[in-house]
């Protein structure tokens, strides 16, 4: 029976009949793994790819939850990390190695970018290039010699432009490069880009996934064979290991994904669409709204938008974003998203570029919207804009 996406999200990983008949994959606690003999300890315990075998290689808890998201992601396989940055660190480094070079998309994630790209690969002899977000498929023409992989994230978590990510997965296959996406903003229920050609989908499953904010977890899905082979093997020999009481949240916060994100689209357009007429606002940056530059490949690829956006906000005195975030009463001021809590953050995008340039002289905020009743935060942002407005 061929399964529509709410049914897979409901059940995937589940199996019952292997836990005496409880509905949900139970929490396995182990390190040490005891085979019944030598011979089986031989050929079960060396072989991290299949299995049982070692705690830190994964327990059926752990397994359950990369079952449930390659089911979504409709791949191959699915790695689960301590992390959503451990995710991504561990894909990069799992395809590339001295001398190499990676191409990164100029409006990623920052830790990507300072923590991952300039510091850790460029340690170890890899070079970084960044490229303009919008380039599409004249990505070939910035190809060099030792690129071996692409590196995308759409929409960028803080700038929030759409990729043509098919457009750039069919050169990275026909140039044989490796194509890698950071796909934390829609959560495999919202977009599959494996199905679009990518070969390997990062996402901090932290957010949207996990979707209480008290848990931290990472998952890389590949399409293929051979790539999860190098991926489980450098996050075995990097000592990645999610923890199983985590991975237990995962599972269960893939259960309500697609009602909670319902409701996040739902809460997010009504304030985005409030937001973009209040005079102290130069513009949204929301994808789902009609008139966002990348609206036309967000509604091509996605079936839905989540709860984060930026704004960008007229010219003010220094002090004046701070007057409106201190004291609002709904939004917490807080690194990460996905939760059911609303979040606000000022951002600085201007500075992390290095490809591109960052067109706006105003400040900009990101606010994630959660779950309270759209007119309450309607109100509360009301209330912080007058502030802003009154800054001396």
């Amino acid at each position: 029976m061929k399964k529509r996406k709410d049914t897979v999200l409901t059940h995937a990983g589940n199996h019952p009949d292997a836990n005496h008949g409880v509905v949900n994959p139970p929490v396995y606690h182990a390190s040490t793994i005891v085979f019944p003999t030598v011979k089986e300890f031989e050929e079960r315990g060396h072989n991290p790819y299949e299995g049982v075998q070692y705690g830190r290689t994964g327990t059926p808890t752990t397994m359950a939850f990369e079952e449930a998201i390659t089911a979504m992601h409709k791949g191959f396989k699915t790695v689960a990390y301590p992390s959503g940055l451990a995710a991504i660190a561990g894909a990069l480094l799992s395809v590339l190695k001295s001398g190499d070079e990676v191409l990164m998309v100029d409006s990623v994630y920052a830790p990507s970018r300072k923590q991952v790209c300039d510091d850790v690969l460029a340690r170890l002899g890899v070079d970084t290039r960044y490229y303009d977000p919008l380039v599409g498929g004249g990505i070939s023409e910035i190809l060099g010699a030792n690129t071996r992989a692409v590196f995308l994230e759409s929409p960028g978590s803080l700038t929030f432009e759409m990729q043509d990510v098919p457009a750039i997965a069919e050169v990275c296959r026909d140039k044989n490069i490796v194509s890698i996406i950071d796909n934390t903003w829609s959560s495999p229920y919202l977009y599959q880009p494996l199905v679009q050609g990518v070969d390997i989908v990062v996402e901090a499953a932290t957010k949207y996934v996990v979707g209480h904010s008290d848990a931290m977890l990472g998952t890389a899905t590949v399409a293929k064979e051979n790539l999860y082979r190098r991926i489980k093997s450098t996050a075995n020999s990097l000592g990645y290991s999610a923890a199983p009481d985590d991975c237990y949240l995962g599972t269960r916060g893939l259960r309500t994904l697609s009602v909670r994100l319902q409701r996040h689209q739902e809460n997010a357009m009504k304030v985005a669409t409030w937001l973009r007429e209040q005079p102290q606002i130069e513009r949204v940056l929301y994808p789902a709204l009609p008139e966002d530059p990348g609206h036309a490949i967000w509604a091509r690829d996605h079936s839905g938008a989540s709860g984060l956006f930026g704004v960008v906000l007229q010219r003010a005195p220094e002090g004046a974003v701070a007057a409106m975030l201190d004291d609002l009463e709904l939004f917490g001021i807080g690194a990460s998203w996905g939760g059911y809590e609303s979040l606000a953050i000022p951002t600085h995008p201007g500075p992390l570029r290095t490809a591109t340039t960052w067109p706006y002289e105003g400040p900009t905020i990101r606010l994630h919207i959660g779950l309270e009743d759209p007119d309450d935060l309607i109100a509360d942002l009301q209330a912080g804009l007058d502030r802003f407005s009154n800054a001396p």
